[in-house]
C-alpha cells in the first residue's frame, strides 16, 4: 500500500501515525493483501456459507413475569441520587 492509503486508512480509523508507522503499516498491510489474494485463488464454489465454525442453536428460555425491585430498593446503593432518580454529572457544556 502506498503512503495516501495508509494515511486515508488511518484517518478512518481515528489514528495518528507517524511518518515511520506509515511506512511500516503500509508494508504489513501490503503483506496482508497479498495473502488475501491468495486466499481468493481457492475455489470455495461448494463450501456452504457459515456464519459460524461450529454447530450452534439458541438456547431461549421462556419469558416468565417476575416481580420487579421497587424504585426506592433500586437506587439504594447509588451514590448519588434525586428522589427515586440515579444522578449523574452532567456532560453538556
Amino acid at each position: 500500500m502506498d503512503k495516501e492509503e495508509v494515511t486515508y486508512v488511518a484517518t478512518l480509523a481515528r489514528l495518528a501515525l507517524t511518518p515511520e508507522e506509515t511506512v511500516l503499516f503500509g508494508g504489513q498491510l501490503g503483506e496482508i493483501f497479498a495473502y488475501i489474494e491468495k486466499l481468493n485463488e481457492l475455489d470455495t464454489s461448494k463450501v456452504e456459507p457459515t456464519s459460524h465454525v461450529l454447530p450452534l442453536s439458541n438456547v431461549f428460555r421462556a419469558d416468565e413475569v417476575k416481580p420487579s425491585l421497587g424504585a426506592e430498593k433500586v437506587v439504594e446503593n447509588a451514590p448519588e441520587r434525586e428522589a427515586t432518580f440515579f444522578k449523574v454529572p452532567s456532560i453538556i457544556e
